[in-house]
């Protein structure tokens, strides 16, 4: 076996997540799974055991939320496959779970990695989802000349216990951000606008699982609402909305509180925490000691092309320029997620 350790990086998203995927991208000894759980969720881990094929179909099928999006014209600038299409289409064939993020992440051809990818993974024989992931991630290892994989996904933090009972050796980085600056952030874009719609949704309707909806559900919500459950949509419904800052805050809170606890509840050497603020100001010292706890020399030279990635300037600059009472009511919202970072 090639790969060597395993380590996820958790977080709220929009902390300067996508650069640290770039960053550990070009570390030799690193195989950089952008997005990775984001793009294959819950239909990569179900029960039991299952055969290659099977899995396959899981990392292949278009994920359906973010299909809804591409479809409606609601594109986030995560996907990195339509930036540069290839085979796949969102209007007809559907985009490959792997094909949208994670791959075009590895390889200026995502395609023909995907079909090698295909080839290897539908050979595989009857095991469990877990052991598909791991010989899935050694595969990508061997062909990319990696030892060490690290996955990191936004929006993460409720993954974390469920990627602790599959992977108990695996380590875990929680990212974090300012959280008025997350928070802004978080407000301008198109994938945690629609989150916080879905959120509603649920809230409205008292389901869990949008598996679990009926059609007397979808009848009781708004008119603004109830076409996001489609599988296309007006994007103004997203796009135009009106949204009060206190419920990224809100968001940004509940999140990070559910990093630190997770975190702070493993064992001394599997976890540690990175805030995005150290890494721009300390960006050398900061990922040296991310390499370290990864398991991977921190070299000069990938040193060196690291900082580059990094805008100091951006630092703690974008909620400042809210008036005061806005920031004042962000601030608020943020306040249980702040107090949490402090007590650790």
């Amino acid at each position: 076996m090639i790969l060597r350790s395993l380590t996820f990086v958790i977080g709220t998203g929009r902390s300067g997540s996508t650069a640290l995927s770039r960053i550990l991208n070009t570390h030799p000894d690193v195989l950089s799974l952008n997005e990775f759980m984001a793009s294959v969720g819950d239909a990569a881990f179900p029960a039991g055991r299952l055969s290659g094929a099977r899995f396959w179909d899981a990392l292949f099928r278009p994920t359906p939320y973010f299909a809804a999006m591409l479809r409606s014209g609601l594109p986030m600038p995560e996907f990195l496959y339509t930036r540069r299409p290839g085979r796949y289409s969102a209007e007809t064939t559907g985009i490959p779970a792997l094909s949208l993020m994670v791959l075009p992440h590895l390889s200026d051809d995502p395609d023909g990695l995907l079909d090698e990818v295909r080839a290897a993974v539908t050979q595989w024989p009857e095991r469990t989802a877990a052991a598909h992931h791991e010989a899935l991630f050694d595969w990508l290892c061997a062909r990319f000349g990696r030892t060490t994989a690290v996955e990191r996904s936004g929006y993460s933090t409720g993954w974390a216990s469920k990627l602790r009972a599959t992977f108990p050796y695996a380590r875990f980085v929680h990212l974090h951000r300012h959280g008025p600056d997350c928070a802004l952030s978080m407000s301008r874009h198109p994938g945690y606008r629609t989150i916080t719609l879905m959120r509603e949704i649920r809230e409205r309707t008292g389901v869990e699982d949008f598996g679990d909806l009926t059609e007397a559900h979808v009848r009781l919500l708004p008119p603004d609402l109830a076409p996001l459950l489609g599988e296309r949509f007006d994007p103004a419904l997203v796009r135009d909305r009106q949204f009060p800052l206190r419920r990224f805050g809100a968001l940004w809170s509940e999140l990070v509180t559910q990093g630190v606890q997770f975190t702070d509840g493993l064992p001394a050497g599997q976890a540690t925490s990175l805030a995005y603020e150290d890494l721009l100001d300390h960006p050398r010292t900061e990922l040296a000691r991310l390499a370290a706890f990864a398991g991977v020399e921190p070299h000069a030279e990938w040193l060196d092309g690291a900082c580059a990635w990094l805008d100091g300037g951006r630092r703690g600059t974008a909620a400042r320029r809210l008036t005061a009472s806005e920031l004042d009511d962000l601030t608020a919202s943020c306040a249980p997620g702040t107090r949490a970072l402090a007590a650790r």
